[in-house]
């Protein structure tokens, strides 16, 4: 068993528990969360809000963090403009960026979410619309989904992770956590040597003599 937390984090909150600036600094998961032993399980951006998780289990956090196991991510993103069957489609099939095309994702238009103001808001501008779209796909580069979408034609305003593999922010609001246990595989073990009921070792085999094998 492990645990971990579900924590959705604010807008403009680093997902680390310490900030290297000694002026200004920005504001850390150490204002949320007091469980010792705990640390993220992967990263998400300062200005990115949503599904963080955390856990107290070192093989987990890096399960969890670790591209090669592919899981996968869900963000709803709201960019400026009415984006186009095109730009989905786009989108779908990978896009190329400065450090190489991205993998196919899973991406749909969708319905404005129910989700919590936002604290500085997203800018409006009149003459200007917006849409939502989802994103749904398990690779993790440096601002990955903002790029994709300014390599469509469409910026990102707002970003917010939902979802991380079956695991989903629900209900949570901005600076609310949830703690979960995690069953975790048993470690298989290397077979033993083959032993007599006796319980001692088998004893080896006896090579053939030479003389008569040469018979």
């Amino acid at each position: 068993m492990a645990d971990i937390i579900l924590f959705n984090k604010p807008f403009q909150v680093l997902s680390q528990f310490t900030d290297e600036r000694t002026q200004n600094p920005r504001s850390t998961l150490a204002e949320w969360i007091k469980q010792p032993g705990f640390y993220p399980a992967g990263r998400l951006d300062y200005d990115s809000e949503g599904l963080l998780l955390l856990t107290n289990h070192g093989p987990l956090q890096h399960r969890i963090a670790s591209p090669r196991n592919k899981m996968p991510k869900t963000y709803w993103v709201q960019v400026e403009g009415d984006i186009s069957g095109d730009a989905i489609d786009r989108l779908s099939q990978g896009v190329n960026l400065k450090d190489g095309p991205t993998r196919p994702a899973k991406a749909r238009r969708m319905a404005p979410p129910d989700l919590w103001h936002r604290n500085p808001p997203v800018r409006h501008r009149e003459t200007v619309p917006t849409s939502w779209i989802e994103l749904t796909f398990s690779e993790g580069r440096i601002r990955h989904v903002r790029r994709m979408t300014a390599a469509v034609g469409y910026p990102t305003l707002r970003l917010v992770r939902y979802q991380i593999g079956d695991r989903r922010l629900d209900k949570l609001q901005p600076g609310e956590f949830r703690m979960e246990q995690v069953h975790l595989p048993d470690t298989p073990t290397a077979p033993s040597r083959q032993r007599h009921r006796s319980g001692t070792r088998a004893p080896k085999a006896r090579r053939p003599n030479r003389r008569s094998a040469s018979k």
